[in-house]
């Protein structure tokens, strides 16, 4: 792995992104529109979009990152950019780490957005540091990124990347808490939801919406990274240069 390798692929992409208006447009706004739909469903009920809103500031970076990087992916892939870029002295380390690094620089831009307009305009109650939801965004956001490019090894069509939403991120949406505390959940659907990484960004988002202190705020920021490398490791062993 090179850092100069890796910083040339991270600015690659990025300057990608900046001429794709509408790609920018899911990840920086998207989240914010769907936040304020959520908020104006809620608003005569406002304490529900209370309990729901740290959630969805957790959800929403997961999804859209997850689809994003899979589509992207595999694009490079199929249209052969993925095959000319394994020509030049560059491993696939080297590849995942830069795309990981573009989208986390995007995530953080997200992240802040995402906060701003929750706390500022829909007034979302949140105790705990606002640089922290930011913070805990990111760590979503790249995980969400590392799985993206971790499934997009398995699907030979963008559709098909499309396709392992319901399998990925659907199941981790309804155990995270969302809908339903964990801890209210049928024994073995608690197990499940206790080991899959959104329940423990979405238990970030809820102690710093609940509390001024951060308790285990770092803790679950720090398995939620856990399970982000883990997915790059594997990414990067089933990473192929293109589509058969």
């Amino acid at each position: 792995m090179s850092p100069r390798v890796t910083l040339a692929i991270a600015t690659r992409v990025l300057t990608q992104l900046r001429r794709d208006h509408r790609t920018l447009a899911m990840l920086l706004v998207l989240p914010c529109l769907l936040q304020a739909l959520l908020w104006w469903v809620f608003q005569d009920t406002p304490l529900v979009f209370d309990r729901i809103g740290p959630a969805l500031l957790a959800i929403f970076p997961f999804f859209v990152m997850f689809l994003v990087t899979s589509v992207t992916t595999l694009r490079e892939r199929s249209s052969g950019t993925l095959e000319r870029l394994f020509t030049m002295p560059m491993g696939r380390l080297d590849f995942l780490l830069g795309y990981a690094l573009a989208f986390g620089a995007v995530a953080a831009v997200q992240a802040a957005l995402a906060a701003g307009v929750a706390i500022g305009l829909l007034d979302l109650d949140v105790r705990g540091a606002a640089g922290l939801l930011v913070v805990v965004g990111v760590a979503d956001a790249v995980l969400g990124t590392a799985l993206g490019l971790f499934v997009s090894a398995f699907a030979r069509t963008e559709f098909q990347a499309v396709q392992f939403l319901p399998a990925i991120v659907v199941p981790q949406i309804l155990l995270c808490g969302l809908l339903v505390p964990r801890d209210r959940l049928p024994r073995t659907l608690e197990v499940v939801a206790d080991l899959l990484p959104l329940s423990y960004a979405v238990d970030a988002m809820e102690q710093l919406a609940t509390s001024t202190r951060p308790g285990d705020v770092w803790r679950d920021v720090a398995i939620v990274a856990g399970f982000a490398v883990a997915a790059l490791a594997l990414g990067a062993a089933t990473l192929r240069r293109r589509t058969d």
